[in-house]
């Protein structure tokens, strides 16, 4: 089995854990977003996106325990303001910071190493059944706890590829084969 193949086996387990079922097609299109970097359980996230059109998307997240989905920022893209996005923690507990006045004493940290690309601290920790909306252009990052954690994306029109990243080793577009 592929690096690929077991992420999204995990994946699939932790959609269960949060009664979310995929059909068999849809469990073929499940995105796994190494960045780039090497290390997918430290750095990365699990993903399958329903929907994304030229008015509104929505997505499934999914992070292993501890992982951390890197700090970015979604900016304007041809003369709209960036995408809006809302999370709703479907299962587990997400921990995303956000511009803002930083939080005294966090309850997660960047990963080792990579303090310097994880510029934002104002600390929101998200359990099931709560919900943030992130603001067009705002730098952010989240991090799943000990257990891991599903979040339900609802956003404006999604354009990945058009993210910025404060690690420039980052590359959105690369996954895991």
């Amino acid at each position: 089995m592929t690096d690929h193949d077991q992420a999204v086996k995990r994946t699939l387990e932790f959609l269960r854990k949060a009664g979310i079922v995929l059909t068999e097609e849809e469990q073929q299109k499940i995105e796994i977003a190494e960045m780039g970097l090497g290390h997918l359980e430290v750095e990365g996230l699990q993903l399958y996106t329903y929907v994304n059109t030229s008015r509104y998307c929505a997505k499934e997240l999914v992070l292993f325990p501890n992982q951390t989905c890197p700090e970015h920022l979604h900016p304007p893209v041809f003369g709209e303001p960036g995408k809006e996005e809302t999370f709703r923690c479907r299962w587990g507990t997400v921990y995303l910071y956000v511009d803002g006045e930083a939080t005294v004493n966090p309850s997660v940290n960047p990963p080792k190493g990579k303090e310097a690309y994880y510029t934002v601290r104002h600390e929101i920790i998200l359990t099931p059944g709560q919900q943030y909306t992130i603001p067009p252009n705002t730098k952010h990052w989240f991090q799943a706890g000990d257990e891991g954690a599903v979040v339900s994306e609802f956003s404006s029109t999604s354009r990945d590829e058009y993210d910025i990243f404060t690690d420039p080793a980052i590359k959105r577009s690369a996954g895991l084969n």
